[in-house]
């Protein structure tokens, strides 16, 4: 490590000493935020590459750069069983995260002092690595991606994220202004926070960097953390779709998918995908994954942070779409829900739909998606005994024609073969929204 890399090391170090991140008090939890637990699970990526369900309990996971512990309680919370394992150069940070992790109840878990270079040392193999808002602070982020590949089980995966040098330009031009104003010589505290506010403050309402940066909520108390996390943040740099790609190849680990993928598709940004420009129809559906993600940020970069998840490379991953699935794959095919939706809240909502004969309304259940989805309160009754546990597709179809024993149209018995179709067509709908996970039997 160079004199320059080590002396900025110290800084960050004493930066997040003086303020650990996030500066949220002990008691709050995000056990109920939907698109949270989503995102920090690993039955989610888990699925997307491979479509199979784990069970997360004994399961390692890992928080590398944890902070003051925030995300780690989450990782808890959204994988029952397995057993967290939190590493932060900030001392101060780890204390707080054994003090968050043991107020909430969860033993199974332990906190180090330790650099990410440094992960070999804790002699593990995690399952899966979170290493949110930190990846950015290296110098070299392919060093660093090695550095948790090196402690990965081969399956594993890791999620992590980087700041868009497109879309956060100006707070980089902003954190050039104060570092030439020397306001960054020195950890920032709180009299570089003050000339800060006051600077921005100062200036006219029209100039660029105030109009694209300042908000005047950032002028209120107890906001000392919004100006060190973007005004004064140490080490901050931005990347670019390709910066990721190289550093993926360079620590020979494979892309899976980004996190928020949903908005991540080029084609939602046409207003007629299934009629493009010619040159556009025909190049489009040829570029790589890589190339059709640079194009989307280039476009239209609003995402602050590129986040993803990766692992080591597998075998190519050849999977038969639904929409090719025999009558054999669909009889055997294992249904689960997903985690996110296995709450009482959830439960007792199905069952007031389908006692009062409303459509239910699922979108308010689901993670990263603005969509509307409605299911019909006869559709919701295949969702109730998924909360118990997962069942084979016939299973779902004997449910309903116990609970729907006559044809509502012709006061027929139901019949079995039209039920099988109509949970075919529910069960594509809810797997493309995340609310199942359909296992294929071979």
């Amino acid at each position: 490590m160079t004199n320059s890399t080590s002396d900025l090391w110290a800084k960050i170090r004493q930066q997040f000493d003086s303020l650990p991140y996030p500066n949220y008090p002990l008691e709050k939890s995000a056990k109920n935020d939907i698109n949270a637990l989503y995102l920090h699970n690993l039955i989610t990526p888990y699925y997307l590459r491979n479509k199979k369900v784990l069970d997360t309990k004994d399961r390692l996971i890992l928080d590398a750069g944890c902070g003051s512990g925030f995300k780690s309680l989450l990782l808890a919370e959204a994988n029952p069983g397995a057993k967290i394992v939190g590493v932060d150069i900030s001392e101060e940070s780890v204390k707080l995260a054994r003090q968050r992790l043991k107020y909430h109840g969860f033993d199974n878990a332990e906190f180090h002092v330790l650099s990410i270079y440094d992960l070999p040392k804790l002699n593990y193999q995690f399952d899966y690595i979170n290493c949110d808002e930190v990846l950015y602070l290296f110098p070299d982020i392919a060093v660093a991606l090695q550095a948790m590949k090196a402690v990965l089980k081969p399956e594993g995966i890791i999620r992590t994220n980087l700041h868009s040098s497109i879309q956060r330009l100006p707070y980089f031009r902003a954190q050039k202004i104060f570092e030439i104003m020397g306001l960054m010589d020195d950890n920032p505290e709180q009299l570089e926070i003050d000339i800060v506010i006051d600077t921005m403050k100062a200036l006219k309402d029209n100039v660029n960097l105030k109009a694209t940066t300042w908000n005047a909520f950032y002028e209120g108390e107890n906001l000392k953390e919004i100006i060190l996390a973007n005004y004064l943040l140490q080490g901050d740099k931005g990347y670019s779709i390709s910066d990721i790609f190289s550093a993926l190849r360079a620590a020979d680990l494979e892309f899976i998918k980004m996190t928020n993928w949903r908005q991540w598709d080029l084609m939602n940004l046409f207003k007629e995908p299934d009629n493009l420009p010619a040159f556009l129809g025909m190049s489009l559906p040829e570029a790589s994954i890589e190339e059709q993600l640079q194009l989307l940020e280039l476009l239209h970069p609003i995402h602050r942070l590129l986040d993803f998840w990766c692992g080591n490379p597998q075998a190519a991953h050849t999977f038969v779409a639904f929409s090719e699935w025999t009558d054999s794959n669909w009889e055997n095919a294992i249904v689960h829900l997903h985690p996110q939706l296995k709450t009482s809240t959830f439960k007792t909502n199905v069952r007031d739909c389908i006692s009062e004969g409303k459509t239910f309304p699922i979108r308010k259940y689901l993670a990263l998606t603005e969509e509307f989805v409605y299911i019909d309160s006869s559709m919701a009754l295949c969702l109730l005994p998924l909360l118990d546990k997962p069942l084979p597709m016939m299973s779902l179809v004997e449910h309903w024609q116990q609970f729907r024993p006559l044809d509502p149209l012709t006061a027929e018995p139901t019949d079995k073969v039209k039920v099988f179709q109509l949970l075919q067509t529910l069960l594509k709908v809810l797997e493309d929204f995340d609310c199942i996970m359909l296992e294929r039997q071979s």
